[in-house]
């Protein structure tokens, strides 16, 4: 499973889209819930890295905190969906790792200096944020819903004919 989530992670991520909603999130927060712990944090960086490699890298420290942010994914996925899975805990989930990529990824982007390093620089980063960080949530909860929804109708139509069979 790791390597189809790994696919539809670089698929996701260079075809084109709006800014910030992707299915990598997603992916790799459903990656958490469903794969091991030593590969589910594989899902991200596999797909991070296959597409700089292809689009080409860019500043290392932004880099460095965006693979991080995509960390999360996996973290909450065991965290809160690995063992039991409700809407609630699938909310909050996609708040929770939403939200920490977007604090870990802009402040990646202050820290390069593309805003003043002070607090109304931090601010502003932020602020000026906001609108990728909305579209990161939405991309997460769409894509998401799709995910586990998808693999919770495909589980139950395979033990429905699993029981009929049987």
């Amino acid at each position: 499973m790791p390597y189809v989530l790994i696919f539809l992670g670089i698929l996701g991520l260079l075809v084109p889209h709006p800014v910030n909603f992707t299915p990598l999130g997603a992916v790799s927060l459903f990656a958490g819930a469903h794969c091991r712990p030593r590969t589910a944090w594989m899902v991200p960086i596999a797909s991070l890295l296959t597409v700089n490699v292809i689009v080409g890298f860019y500043n290392p420290v932004v880099m460095l905190f965006v693979y991080l942010g995509f960390l999360a994914g996996p973290l909450m996925g065991w965290a809160f969906l690995h063992r039991r899975r409700s809407v609630l805990r699938f909310g909050g989930a996609v708040l929770g790792s939403s939200t920490a990529f977007f604090i870990l990824s802009n402040f990646g982007v202050w820290l390069t200096g593309m805003y003043p390093q002070t607090l109304s620089g931090f601010i502003d980063c932020y602020v000026r944020a906001i609108p990728y960080y909305q579209m990161t949530l939405l991309g997460n909860l769409i894509y998401g819903a799709v995910l586990f929804g998808g693999y919770a109708l495909a589980s139950q139509k395979f033990k429905r004919a699993e029981h009929a069979v049987g």
